[in-house]
Parts: C-alpha cells; structure tokens; sequence
C-alpha cells in the first residue's frame, strides 16, 4: 500500500516543475497581500472550495493572494509540503496516513466522501472475479484504500491478485485500453473511463461501508505559521458555508475553475456529503471527528502504513478549526 520514496520523489519533482512558484508562506504581491501556494485535484471535492474563494474575494478579505496548482493525488501533495514547494493542500480518505505518521497537519476537515470504487473490466461482476487478475490502483490513495476494504469483505487479500501501482491517469488509460481487469479508483476519473468503456462493472463501493466514514481535508506542513493557518481556515470555513447555502453557484463556480463540463461537476457532487462550519465545529467538539480519524488510523495500522493508532490531536488542528469559527 505504500507508495515507494523513490516513486513519490520522482513524480513530486515533476509536479513541482508545474508550480508557478518562487517561494512559499510569506511570499508579498504588489498589493501587500501575503501569498499562499495551494494545492488541489481536479474534481468537487479538491476544487470547489478554491474556486468559492476566488469568485467571493474571500482570499483578498483575509489579507492573502492564493496560487493554485493542480495534482493528481494526496501523496503528491504531502511531498511538496514538505519540500517547502507547497503552503497548503487537500487529500483524501486515504491519503491520510501521512499527516497521521507525522508528514503534515489537518487544518480542516472538507466533506464526507463516497466517491470510491472497484471497478472491472464488463463481465467481471464481483471482487471475487478479480482473483488473479491485473488491477491497477493509485498506491496510498483512496482507490487502494477501497480495493483493500473490498478484498477483505470478500474474503481476499492482495495476495490473490496481481496488483499494479498506477498513477491515477494511467489507471485511466490502462483500463480503457484493456489493459489490466480491475481498478481502485474513484469519480470523475471513473467517468472518463466509462466513455470509453461504458458497459465496465462497480463490483464494490465506499457505500458498501457504511459503518465507516471517509472524511477528505485540508492540510498544511507539520510545523507552519499559526497566524497564516488562522486565516487560511477562515477562508475555507466561509467558502463551506457559502458552497452550502449555494449549491448551484458552487458547481458553476467549480465547472468555471476545472474548465469542464457543468453536468461532470453536477455528477461528481453527488458523490458528496457536506457538513456545514457549525456542524465540523461540533463534530469536533463531541469527539466525532477524532473517532473517523481513529477509525482510519485502525484500518492504516492494518494495512501497514501506521504502527500505531495516534491521537487525533496530534495531526489534526482541531482547536485552530474551532477558534477561527468563533472569530
């Protein structure tokens, strides 16, 4: 489940060639504003926040310019903050690992994701289809971390397949080219395929596990500027607010930020559950969010990715969430 150092390093410093960037967390434009580096992947849950951002000038309200840059997983994300190439970021479900093994902090929980999928090539109809097969899946993402759910539901291990590490547009491409059998992989991407492949089947889902949650968030480098986080937050939390009270305004503005179609905006977001400012702030409260992390963090320690289960308090910024909701 790991993705490899080498791997990682490799794909990271091609990303980072992308970043319009000469420096981070404190950098001035000519109006004065602090400018902060932010990373995003190109679907709702990445995007829609940023894209709120910029059309409410909530960025300019807080003092901050934001520059955003575009990546195809978490993983990649959690190296460039830590190469100093990135300020802030966004992950999902399984790429939480890393904030929680030390690599970076939550700032935010997002929404509750069901995006994931395992899929396979048309007349395979169940994960247990997939014995022996080639199934290609993006390592340390959410993709493998519904592959792995899946094969231990049906009784399986990655033992019984022949796993291929994929970056997520090569799954795409592998898949639709018939390739490899099966994927962990999740919407919008699962759409590209299926204009290709439109008769591929979902044999499991993270709605299959409904007894866990699959929280996406924002994150930042384990040790940053407190008071820039702050503001940072603030931003995030109104642009949740605002995506709440205008749920179609927020796709349009998303449509406008990816340069996609609005109705893949539309489909993507249906594969989302959003919680409100005021609600994150009292889930965090009562412990609720510490209890999806802990529940991850069980699932990682299984997977081999954690030794241990660590406290939520330790990565995620739970009193700065709540502090800035109060401002």
């Amino acid at each position: 489940m790991r993705l490899s150092q080498r791997a990682l390093t490799a794909a990271v410093a091609v990303s980072a060639l992308a970043l319009s960037v000469t420096g981070c967390s404190g950098d001035s434009s000519s109006d004065g504003a602090s400018t902060v580096h932010f990373g995003y992947i190109s679907d709702y849950n990445g995007a829609s926040l940023l894209a709120i951002a910029d059309k409410q000038g909530l960025w300019k309200d807080q003092g901050l310019k934001a520059e955003y840059s575009t990546f195809t997983n978490g993983p990649l994300q959690i190296q460039a903050l830590g190469s100093g190439n990135l300020d802030y970021g966004y992950i999902g479900p399984g790429a939480l690992w890393l904030p929680a093994s030390g690599k970076a902090k939550i700032i935010a929980i997002n929404t509750l994701g069901r995006a994931d999928r395992v899929i396979a090539q048309p007349g395979i109809t169940s994960v247990k289809g997939l014995k022996g097969k080639k199934v290609g899946v993006p390592e340390g993402t959410s993709g493998a971390m519904v592959l792995d759910l899946a094969l231990k539901k049906a009784g399986m291990s990655e033992k019984d397949i022949e796993k291929v590490p994929m970056d997520p547009s090569t799954v795409v491409s592998a898949f639709a080219a018939g390739q490899i059998d099966g994927a962990g992989l999740w919407y919008p991407l699962i759409d590209n395929i299926k204009a290709k492949k439109p008769e591929l089947e979902e044999v499991a889902s993270t709605e299959d596990f409904k007894d866990r949650a699959f929280p996406n968030a924002f994150v930042s480098p384990a040790k940053s500027d407190a008071k820039q986080d702050a503001k940072v937050v603030k931003v995030l939390q109104k642009a949740n607010d605002w995506r709440a009270a205008h749920p179609d305004e927020a796709i349009d503005a998303t449509a406008s930020l990816l340069k996609i179609d609005r109705a893949k905006v539309v489909a993507d977001a249906a594969n989302v559950e959003a919680l409100s400012t005021a609600d994150l702030v009292a889930r965090t409260g009562d412990g609720t969010v510490d209890g999806w992390l802990d529940g991850l963090g069980e699932f990682f320690v299984n997977t081999g990715q954690l030794k241990k289960v660590p406290a939520a308090d330790t990565y995620y910024e739970g009193d700065l969430y709540t502090k800035a909701f109060k401002k």
